[in-house]
């Protein structure tokens, strides 16, 4: 394909509030921490980019992690309309039983669908695991097939959910890459349920539990998300923060204490957001550049993307990267809005950050069979001199 090239005061409009920075500079990144922790991976929500990992596929045990799936089929089913905050449940027998971690359900008292919610969130309640999956599929057997089904639907690439709460199964597993996305998926899915995973504490059945999230109390910027622990599993994090209208995700598996994996989540939140950046590239439906078009009623289109675009880099280095645009030629009418006509390469010091299909943002009807006639001569005059 040909390229089109983007000039260098289109790249200084992209990012003008980069203007004051040296092109010369080169911006210091130090090598990520060293992480006491099985597995870890961190990730930047905005432009996608994961900015660090060790063994990101591998298999490991989620223990209460696994109450994010669980968590995200409950929400999924409220806003679907198939559950009622309002509604009350009456936990079975084998969820009044069920061991380990519990928000204290009475078999004999109803609960509603939000304080169980909140007990499976912040007290990491088992009882309220069951109790939902139950109103939910009818079984945690039938339920641990829909949380698989949802696993597949959202792209996680290797993991397997037996039980609603996280207890130890020899066939359940999943990896950090996997939890990343996960944790990306109820922030975007159900951003009207993500503010309970900042609730410090929570009170139910007279009991009062607090979360056990260390980083709640001593990091003003985490707002989420989850803890696990088994002894087989270790002691594990999802964490998100906010920070500068920017949100990372980092997970950590297989730590010591519940200390260990608090201060381990924070080494890595700390150096993702003290040594790198996302700028926006480009506005959603923004024409980054004009491309003709061949028998339509318009000579040119719009090119750039559906959505707002960005890119993580070291902090200072925006006004250093490289934006090669590729566009399909030649490029025949009719093109729908959205249609992908190219590629777009951005690249800092020579290597490629990231390669993005870039689409048309306005359409281009065909042109009359009189101008398409015309056209065809032109393109073919046009291959014989090319």
């Amino acid at each position: 394909m040909p390229r089109l090239a983007i000039t260098s005061s289109l790249i200084a409009a992209v990012f003008s509030s980069a203007i004051l920075l040296s092109p010369a500079a080169h911006a210091f990144v130090p090598p990520v921490p060293e992480i006491a922790a099985k597995s870890y991976y961190l990730y930047d929500k905005q432009s996608g980019q994961i900015l660090a990992s060790r063994d990101p596929d591998m298999r490991v045990e989620p223990a209460s992690l696994t109450k994010l799936m669980t968590a995200y089929l409950t929400f999924k089913m409220v806003k679907e309309g198939k559950l009622k905050l309002e509604q009350t449940l009456l936990v079975s027998e084998k969820g009044w039983k069920t061991e380990g971690s519990r928000m204290y359900l009475d078999p004999k008292v109803p609960a509603t669908v939000d304080d169980l919610i909140k007990g499976m969130i912040v007290q990491s309640g088992n009882d309220a695991c069951v109790t939902l999956a139950e109103a939910i599929a009818g079984s945690e057997e039938v339920f641990a097939q829909m949380m698989n089904a949802e696993a597949k639907r959202l792209g996680l690439k290797d993991s397997n959910f037996t039980n609603s709460t996280g207890l130890p199964d020899p066939a359940l597993h999943v990896t950090t890459s996997d939890l990343a996305r996960l944790a990306n998926a109820i922030i975007n899915d159900f951003p009207e349920f993500y503010h309970i995973y900042s609730i410090k504490e929570f009170k139910y059945n007279n009991i009062s539990q607090p979360n056990r999230n260390l980083l709640l109390y001593r990091d003003p910027f985490v707002d989420g998300m989850k803890t696990g622990h088994t002894n087989s599993a270790g002691y594990n994090l999802v964490a998100s923060t906010k920070r500068d209208n920017r949100r990372l995700i980092s997970v950590v598996v297989g730590t010591a204490s519940p200390e260990v994996r608090a201060a381990e989540s924070s080494k890595l939140l700390n150096w993702g957001t003290q040594f790198f950046e996302t700028p926006k590239l480009y506005a959603a439906k923004q024409a980054v550049q004009q491309v003709p078009v061949w028998k339509g009623k318009d000579a040119q289109v719009g090119v750039g993307f559906m959505n707002d675009q960005f890119i993580t880099i070291p902090k200072g280095d925006a006004a250093k990267l490289k934006i090669d645009l590729t566009t399909q030629q030649p490029l025949i009418a009719p093109i729908k809005v959205g249609q992908q006509v190219g590629t777009m390469k951005i690249s800092l010091d020579g290597k490629v950050l990231s390669e993005r299909p870039v689409v048309a943002v306005s359409a281009v009807e065909e042109a009359s069979i009189f101008g398409r006639a015309w056209d065809t001569i032109r393109l073919w005059w046009k291959g014989l001199f090319s």
